[in-house]
């Protein structure tokens, strides 16, 4: 018996963090989604997902019975790599400021921009794992 408990506290360690990522992956896709282009993802909504993030990451910490302690610990490497994400996406932005002209870099956000739309039309909003996708790659 104390194997078993061994071993599943040693599973749920284990998959604990794989958890964390996939409940925060949809947002975290979402998130980077809304900072192209040329507004700032700020205001009420940005904050209300942001509330959302974190109810969602508070409940699979519950699930996976991390301790307040070690949640701290993530939510501060959460932060941190939030952070070291931002500053890199603006590094990128001025990067292809220095390439391309605004004339150049808003035809590229178009063409961005339609060829998401195209992708949304024939794969659905989530992708093509989505339950009516199926019928649709069999058409194709």
């Amino acid at each position: 018996m104390n194997v078993s408990s061994a071993r599943k506290m040693s599973i749920r360690q284990l998959f604990a963090p794989a958890l964390l990522a996939i409940a925060i992956a949809p947002l975290a896709f979402n998130a980077q989604a809304h900072s192209h282009g040329d507004h700032e993802g700020q205001g009420p909504d940005r904050e209300r997902m942001e509330e959302r993030m974190e109810e969602r990451r508070q409940e699979v910490y519950e699930r996976a019975d991390i301790s307040a302690e070690k949640q701290a610990e993530l939510n501060e490497a959460h932060a941190e790599h939030r952070e070291a994400m931002q500053a890199l996406r603006e590094e990128h932005h001025e990067r292809v400021a220095e390439i391309l002209t605004e004339e150049e870099q808003e035809a590229l956000r178009n063409a961005m921009q339609e060829a998401h739309e195209e992708y949304r039309d024939k794969h659905g909003k989530r992708g093509h794992h989505d339950g009516n996708s199926g019928d649709n790659a069999d058409s194709e």
